[in-house]
């Protein structure tokens, strides 16, 4: 990144830090604010941020962060407390997930038929995570029962880095079409990067955790060295895997749950780390996502595109999630209200900054980029303006309604991505 690049960079976070309680109060969010500063400055308009999407910064900055939003996600999330009482989550991350995987690459293939499967499904995967960063007010306002706002943290926390070996498994097989590598040796490559990068996980997550709260029980490690180890713990997981030839963003996710389960000490630097420099590198995507992405993404948009990223958004989602949720007895509002709230954002825009560098060749590669980022563009727009109304409607209208007592049931509570204080049922901040 270049000194101008930069400068437009810290002008944008500075600026947007002096009004941020705005998009707590209100539906302008941290990634359309920065989408659209990265629109105004970029190829688009100004043209005064002039990044490459081919090159080493923009492929390392990817990296580092799927790697800390993969690590940092999952640590928030202690896997041993989820259980019966978190059904709801549980379901749509092994019910839900895998059917939208499954329709989005069944749309793909009825949509752009020269696609072929394998890209199709690498599509249908990249667009199945959601983020609950672009519905905030969604997963933070108590009017909202509890079990309905958990169930869609969870979701979020969890389902990208679930989506991630089936994402390196579809683009092993689409690789595979075009590469002479036998049966045996393709099996033994994806084995390999899918077992020794969770085996690197527990091992850094369980011996970090360890270690942090060794220390830390002795009195020999401060808090500003907790919150660094956060990063290093991360980075640590990834290359291991890497070295011993698993992949890296498994492993840092693995590590992630470990530590989320093994060390509170730990998890109270994760959701700090979160909120400032987790927060940062959010914040820079966005805007290199506005400023150089979609521009060269969405010039030669079809009538095709534009139907599969609506389609992403509702049937994809909605249809899947109301399957998966069959017998929760949860009512139809809420069940519109969980499918309707699955953002696509971050994980979506990593995934492709990584398979664009990795994956030059691939079969499609056009088409998976226009789709991913048109969605990903409709989703900020769709889902940033109609999370405080509706999440405000929404919670009226269920503590109002009768026979709506599976929503009322109480689950335990994990951290959100981005913590808020306390709201009223307007959706107003409680001072």
């Amino acid at each position: 990144m270049e000194i101008p690049d930069l400068l437009i960079v810290a002008l944008g976070v500075f600026l947007y830090g002096l009004f941020s309680q705005w998009g707590e109060r209100g539906s302008l969010t941290g990634p359309m604010v920065f989408t659209a500063f990265g629109l105004v400055t970029g190829a688009a308009m100004l043209d005064v941020v002039r990044l490459s999407v081919q090159g080493g910064f923009m492929h390392g900055l990817a990296e580092i962060t799927l790697v800390l939003v993969l690590f940092t996600d999952a640590a928030r999330i202690d896997v041993s407390r989820l259980g019966a009482q978190h059904d709801v989550p549980l379901r749509l991350l092994g019910i839900g997930l895998p059917l939208t995987m499954v329709a989005g690459t069944a749309a793909a293939m009825v949509l752009f038929p020269d696609l072929g499967i394998w890209p199709a499904a690498i599509l249908g995967v990249i667009l199945s995570p959601t983020d609950a960063a672009l519905g905030q007010a969604v997963v933070s306002n108590p009017v909202i029962p509890v079990r309905v706002r958990q169930a869609l943290n969870v979701e979020s926390g969890l389902n990208d880095g679930l989506a991630f070996p089936i994402l390196l498994i579809v683009l092993s097989l689409a690789a595979e079409e075009e590469a002479t590598r036998g049966v045996a040796s393709w099996a033994f490559f994806v084995a390999a990067q899918i077992a020794l990068g969770p085996l690197a996980g527990v091992v850094i997550g369980a011996v970090g955790s360890a270690c942090v709260e060794w220390a830390v029980r002795r009195g020999d490690m401060n808090r500003v060295f907790v919150q660094i180890s956060v990063l290093c713990l991360a980075v640590l997981a990834f290359g291991t895997a890497e070295v011993i030839g698993g992949n890296g963003f498994i492993a840092a996710f693995v590590a992630g749950m470990v530590v989320g389960t093994r060390s509170r000490t730990l998890l109270d630097a994760v959701e700090d780390f979160g909120e400032t420099e987790g927060q940062l590198l959010n914040l820079v995507v966005f805007l290199i996502f506005g400023a150089v992405l979609l521009p060269t993404a969405l010039g030669h948009l079809t009538a095709a595109h534009v139907l599969y990223a609506a389609l992403s958004l509702t049937v994809i989602r909605m249809v899947p999630v109301a399957i998966s949720l069959i017998g929760t007895r949860l009512v139809p509002v809420t069940v519109l209200f969980i499918g309707w709230f699955g953002p696509r954002g971050l994980a979506s825009i990593l995934y492709v900054l990584i398979i664009s560098e990795g994956y030059p060749a691939l079969p499609g590669l056009g088409d998976i980029v226009t789709v991913a980022y048109l969605t990903v563009l409709m989703s900020i727009l769709a889902h940033g303006v109609s999370a405080s109304p509706l999440a405000r409607r929404y919670g009226r209208r269920i503590g109002a309604m009768e026979g709506a007592d599976a929503e009322q049931v109480t689950v335990a509570p994990f951290p959100t991505r981005l913590r808020h204080r306390e709201r009223r049922g307007d959706g107003e901040p409680i001072a």
